[in-house]
């Protein structure tokens, strides 16, 4: 096919591989994004088995939503030609992360294993067993997030392509009753996970042949090589789990997914962090010199703003500190559900009491504070301007989104208001809630709730006043917390090789590791739906002054 291509309303912008179906990079010119579209082939539509296959993993798929499973968007047939579109993922498959020894120190490795657990957790809760979990199914994304991917082969309670007596899956990985072509349950998958991990924690593969033949007579009569696990010191908790996960017989393994999320998260507490998420940097060595990206530096899509600034986005997992304090919890007064600022803002209460933190959803406890219920103004702005003789913003609209302030900059406002800005923590217990939505309006990806690129509503692609999307509400009433600017937040970041690279060309003089860096939150006007999600972090030189970056304030519960 010569490229680019148009099929239907995708443009097809370069091909990526495959096999009975092809994968190209292709842009989503209704909605305006980067996507991957997967088409069944010539050769696999006259192969009425592989067809009913590809559709059978476009509708198990397609009707599967999780943060650590691949999204699709899209699927069908145009001309004929069977066809899935997914969110185009950057990064590295678990393959690449092992064999470049890119997934760092056990922690590290822990919380890779953990997310693609419970990935696989949700899947078998929804009566579908996946049969092929390989590490090339598994994508670990810029972020340091997993998500679990092809389901060409999983197989729905309801569903039955399985022709008696023929074995699917990748050799390496297929547990003994797959080999045996009998019948295959989730515990098979379990078996697959367990081969996977021990590939993670060691970088081989427990058994190798030399032929199908011989691979297959290992799998069937030898046990796992315990010794690699042993020399390099890993806990014998774990190694107990990969055993039962391994055993021959079925009976034998844990029971379901719950079980291997149990045993892991005690190996985390037993290493004395007991964090699913935070402080985690995938794709860092273990020299402090060595860290670096898993894929080169992501301009964020479509983030040119005017006078040809570019914003680039770098997702990295939670590896900084919060560098605010917590503040109190309430003590047990009766609080107003919101309390106005000195220009007569509107502050929204977050009670005191727990929510989850992070990508990994790990418990965290918080006092009562008051949240700005929008970005603060250019109209709000222009007044402490004036009041501390600095010069004000003109020919903008009061009711826009302040924009081009530093972390100092946001800072000094706050404490002229008796406020300050929220902790990293604070910023996302207001976002999500206590019951831990991916959004502020709940789990559900919605383009038209939040001010981002893709919005069918917003096409021009333009930040929108402080007090508008109110169909983006927080659980405590806060507007914006996704998209229209990131926020800064008092999160403090520790850059790699990549976020230097990335501001290079926007900062005089060039950024360097030992200058402040902090977090922003919350996704922009320029950026796709993924910035949105409330735990994602973008990591910044506190001195540079962006056009997508603006921020709200917190004000402490006074006794």
């Amino acid at each position: 096919m010569q490229l680019p291509a148009q099929f239907g309303k995708y443009e097809l912008e370069k091909f990526l591989g495959g096999g009975m179906s092809h994968v190209y990079k292709a842009r989503d010119t209704v909605m305006g994004r980067t996507v991957a579209v997967k088409i069944l082939t010539d050769e696999g539509c006259r192969d009425e088995d592989a067809k009913k296959r590809f559709l059978a993993e476009a509708q198990i798929s397609g009707n599967i939503i999780h943060d650590n499973i691949i999204r699709v968007y899209d699927y069908g047939e145009i001309g004929g030609r069977p066809f899935i579109v997914m969110e185009f993922l950057v990064g590295n498959d678990l393959r690449g992360v092992i064999d470049k020894g890119l997934a760092g120190e056990l922690p590290n490795k822990l919380v890779i294993a953990l997310q693609a657990a419970r990935a696989l957790s949700f899947v078998h809760q929804n009566s579908i067993i996946h049969r092929d979990i390989k590490p090339d199914n598994l994508h670990v994304d810029t972020g340091g997030r997993v998500r679990l991917m092809d389901f060409g082969i999983a197989k729905a309670a309801n569903l039955s392509l399985t022709k008696t007596g023929f074995a699917v899956g990748t050799p390496y990985y297929m547990a003994p009753e797959q080999i045996l072509a009998k019948p295959v349950t989730t515990r098979s998958d379990i078996y697959a996970f367990g081969i996977v991990l021990y590939e993670l924690l060691t970088g081989l593969k427990p058994v190798s042949g030399e032929t199908v033949e011989s691979l297959f007579y290992l799998i069937l009569h030898q046990q796992i090589d315990l010794a690699p696990l042993q020399q390099l010191g890993v806990p014998q908790t774990l190694i107990d789990l990969i055993v039962r996960m391994t055993t021959k017989d079925p009976a034998g393994r844990p029971e379901a997914f719950g079980e291997v999320i149990a045993g892991l998260e005690a190996v985390q507490r037993e290493l004395g962090g007991g964090d699913t998420g935070a402080g985690v940097q995938v794709g860092v060595k273990k020299k402090e010199e060595d860290k670096k990206s898993l894929l080169p530096v992501l301009a964020g899509a479509g983030a040119v703003v005017a006078a040809a600034v570019v914003l680039v986005l770098m997702y990295w997992p939670n590896g900084g500190k919060d560098t605010g304090k917590k503040n109190g919890s309430g003590g047990g007064q009766t609080l107003a559900s919101s309390t106005k600022d000195k220009f007569g803002g509107e502050m929204l209460l977050s009670p005191a009491g727990g929510f989850l933190f992070g990508a990994e959803n790990t418990p965290r406890e918080l006092g009562a504070f008051y949240i700005d219920k929008t970005e603060v103004s250019v109209g709000d702005w222009n007044r402490y301007c004036q009041a501390e003789g600095r010069p004000a913003r003109t020919g903008i609209p009061d009711e826009m989104p302040v924009t081009e302030v530093s972390f100092d900059d946001a800072e000094s406002f706050c404490t002229w208001l008796d406020k300050r800005l929220p902790t990293g923590e604070e910023w996302e217990k207001a976002a999500r809630g206590p019951d831990g939505r991916i959004y502020p309006w709940g789990n559900e990806p919605d383009l038209k709730r939040a001010n981002v690129a893709g919005n069918p509503d917003i096409p021009a692609k333009q930040l929108q006043p402080v007090a508008s999307m109110p169909q983006s509400a927080s659980p405590s009433g806060a507007l914006n917390l996704a998209g229209n600017v990131w926020e800064w937040v008092r999160q403090s970041r520790v850059p790699v090789d990549a976020h230097l690279n990335a501001f290079e060309a926007l900062l005089n003089p060039k950024p360097t590791r030992d200058e402040a860096w902090f977090a922003t939150r919350g996704g922009s006007y320029l950026f796709d739906l993924r910035g949105a999600v409330a735990y994602e972090i973008n990591t910044v030189p506190a001195r540079l002054k962006s056009p997508e970056i603006g921020f709200r304030c917190i004000a402490e519960v006074k006794p």
